[in-house]
């Protein structure tokens, strides 16, 4: 199973597999669930009432570069190696991550592409996340148990890492396509940014496919034939680089995770996202129909 899973798992085959006892050192389940602070939600203290049986807590604001001024910015081959061998995962480990928001996934693609960033292929997301699982009537725990520590080596592809300057030289060149997973309204910057001093609005040529467009109601994630034919509609090339954003490199991934469906694993991650952008940007490099950046 190592190197060839599915990006996507069902509920019912991870409610099957914790049936078999199969949760231990091959197989670890983990909740990434991450929230902004308008949502009013701790999923720490939420895992502790409520979670997967065999789950361990992924924590994104731990597993980061705690140096950065920006939020939850990629930590190093060495710290990321760490955190993960403490919850129990090595390299032939099938890790299947999934989150508690009620789009059915948030925060979850995110860590799926840190562990393929970090050259663990063995990753999948669980389709529709808890709100799918608890729909279908598989059963939750609050039990927790610390798994055993395992070896994990990172081998980072940091191509997959896009900087505030590789975005800046691409404004000038526009060599690579740049999509934005927020809202329409963020994007367009009609609508308010969540995070304070920084207005809403978007980076020069940058597309935007707001990211729960990509899930449907249920929480599934859309088919590959649908999601093929939004990245055309949206006017977003799948045979030509990708390079994607939103407010601060989480849903982001979504649209890493929907191209890798639609057969491009390759996507990047402009991982300060707008956060960093407003922050370091020329006025002239904010384009928002609201108030922009001033002077």
């Amino acid at each position: 199973m190592a190197a060839q899973v599915r990006a996507l798992v069902a509920a019912k085959w991870l409610a099957e597999a914790i049936k078999k006892n199969s949760v231990g050192p091959k197989l670890r389940i983990l909740d990434s669930s991450w929230y902004l602070p308008k949502f009013n939600r701790n999923p720490k203290e939420e895992f502790t009432q409520s979670h997967i049986p065999g789950a361990s807590f992924f924590d994104i604001d731990e597993c980061c570069d705690k140096s950065s001024s920006y939020d939850h910015m990629l930590p190093t081959e060495r710290d990321f190696a760490e955190y993960v061998g403490k919850l129990g995962i090595a390299n032939d480990t099938h890790v299947v991550v999934y989150d508690t928001s009620d789009f059915g996934a948030f925060s979850a693609p995110r860590v799926w592409w840190m562990f393929r960033l970090f050259g663990h292929s063995s990753v999948s997301v669980l389709n529709g996340g808890m709100k799918v699982w608890r729909d279908e009537g598989h059963p939750v725990t609050s039990e927790h148990r610390r798994p055993e520590s395992a070896h994990f080596r990172a081998a980072a592809d940091r191509s997959w890492v896009k900087t505030y300057e590789d975005v800046l030289e691409n404004v000038i060149n526009k060599r690579f396509q740049v999509v934005d997973a927020r809202s329409n309204g963020r994007f367009r910057g009609t609508e308010p940014e969540p995070r304070e001093n920084t207005e809403p609005g978007h980076i020069p040529g940058a597309i935007n496919m707001p990211f729960p467009n990509f899930m449907q109601s249920s929480g599934l994630e859309k088919d590959p034939e649908e999601l093929h034919r939004m990245f055309q509609e949206a006017g977003v090339d799948l045979q030509r680089p990708i390079w994607v954003t939103c407010g601060s490199g989480v849903t982001a991934c979504h649209i890493a995770l929907a191209a890798h469906l639609c057969g491009h694993p390759g996507v990047c991650v402009y991982d300060g996202s707008w956060s960093e952008w407003f922050d370091r940007a020329a006025p002239e490099h904010v384009i928002s129909e609201g108030k922009g950046k001033q002077v």
